[in-house]
């Protein structure tokens, strides 16, 4: 998104009589060097006014005061989503906003009526954190700051403007946003707004999962989710909403596998080796990779142990997932990486056959990133993850992936009643075929009368 553009929309305003200012994170970016995501402007228009003025509007929120305007390449057919819609990706639109004092928070999460109003500080007044509440001329390049959100910038602090107690209180998912900003920037909490997150870190369930699991989610792929976990669990939020992950704490694991540590020390760690950018299924897999050693931890004359921790890890992650409102598509994914992630161990005793259904699996990518990861944030041997690359590089995909020597019509026709035997024989040829012991639809056929008698 161009700043230009944003600029035009300002100066479109003022031409129309009205206050406009960039606002919020893009201004808090700017000060410290970083490109925005996206842009968003603040003005004493309505929605309606906004939308007169600009033909190709969204209202998308107008109860709030909030309208978008597309970037001029974006199709008018085509819905512009925000950077929140998004998944908090880059915006294709630019969401300007009135001027307003929110009334009341009685769901914790959003105001029962907006005021509209032509004083910026009074707009400010009821936004989050200092360090988003400054309002920039991006013509002049003069900075609004009515609550020394630039102070805390330099300090490097997550302050809440005014009352941090009644800025939690009315939207519970600022306890999230303070702990992910902090983390992103590496800033600390301010005291007093710590304290409040704390003392209402109960009440996050007043909060739509799928919020939680967004903010989360930004949490783990922005780059600095070991500190974010560090944070949540500091100030009482992560036994609230991820109850399985704060179990981890204090689960001893056998030192000569994990001599960095406890079950909880190791994840934080391995999300700390995740690579950037992260694809969000990945980093919840990383998450919860271990996650069934909590409940499966046993003391063995021998070692520690955690017999059938993946199977009990796949169900916890299945409930989280669930909890959490996942699509099927990422919960399905989530959960092979946490069903396979033990796999790499058996690598060098694989049959050809299986090694390659391993490593034809659906974004085996991310399972070779998380075995990588794994494998760092404890005994950091790579060995293994160096042989399968080279697999990766030797095995061209035709011989990973074969076209059939035989199908079931062929059993048909040479008088194999359908049913489930058709797919043990099928499994069986292309075993064989995958192990190069098979090169001819004529030698599968031979291969199946003879170990598969009719």
């Amino acid at each position: 998104m161009s700043k230009d553009f944003a600029t035009s929309i300002v100066q479109t305003l003022r031409q129309h009589g009205f206050q406009a200012y960039l606002a919020g994170g893009c201004v808090r970016d700017l000060l410290l060097k970083r490109e925005p995501a996206d842009y968003d402007v603040a003005t004493s228009a309505t929605p309606t006014q906004v939308m007169n003025i600009f033909p190709e509007t969204y209202a998308v929120g107008a109860q709030f005061g909030v309208v978008l305007i597309p970037f001029p390449i974006a199709s008018s057919a085509t819905p512009v989503l925000s950077s929140a819609e998004a998944g908090g990706g880059e915006s294709s639109a630019v969401e300007v906003a009135t001027f307003r004092s929110d009334l009341g928070y009685s769901d914790g999460r959003h105001p029962d009526e907006v005021r509209f109003s032509k004083d910026p500080r009074e707009d400010v007044a009821r936004r989050d954190f200092t360090i988003n509440g400054m309002m920039l001329d991006p013509v002049t390049e003069e900075v609004l700051d009515f609550v020394g959100g630039r102070k805390d910038l330099e300090s490097r602090i997550v302050r809440a403007i005014g009352d941090p107690e009644q800025r939690v209180a009315e939207d519970k998912l600022r306890m999230l946003r303070a702990v992910r900003f902090a983390a992103r920037f590496n800033f600390a909490i301010d005291a007093g707004t710590q304290a409040a997150i704390q003392q209402l870190a109960h009440e996050l369930h007043a909060v739509s999962r799928e919020r939680v699991r967004d903010e989360l989610t930004k949490m783990l792929t922005e780059g600095h989710a070991r500190r974010a976990f560090l944070l949540l669990d500091e100030n009482g939020l992560l036994k609230e909403i991820l109850p399985e992950i704060s179990a981890m704490k204090g689960v001893e694991q056998p030192p000569e596998f994990h001599p960095e540590g406890d079950v909880f020390v190791h994840t934080l760690l391995l999300l700390d080796n995740l690579p950037d950018p992260c694809p969000p299924t990945l980093a919840w897999g990383a998450l919860l990779h271990d996650v069934g050693k909590p409940a499966t931890f046993r003391r063995a004359p021998d070692r520690i142990r955690f017999d059938g921790h993946v199977d009990v890890g796949v169900k916890i992650a299945e409930d989280i997932c669930e909890r959490l409102r996942f699509s099927n598509h990422d919960a399905e994914q989530v959960l092979a990486l946490v069903d396979n992630h033990m796999r790499f161990g058996h690598v060098t005793r694989m049959k050809e056959s299986t090694l390659k259904k391993f490593l034809r699996m659906p974004h085996f990518d991310e399972h070779l990133a998380l075995h990588r990861a794994d494998s760092l944030a404890s005994h950091r041997n790579l060995a293994t993850y160096e042989l399968i690359r080279e697999k990766l590089t030797e095995i061209p995909p035709e011989k990973m992936r074969p076209a059939g020597l035989v199908t079931g019509n062929d059993l048909i026709a040479a008088g194999y009643e359908p049913g489930p035997r058709f797919r043990e024989i099928l499994e069986a040829v292309e075993d064989a075929q995958l192990e190069g012991r098979l090169l001819s639809s004529d030698a599968a056929m031979e291969f199946v009368k003879r170990e598969f008698p009719n």
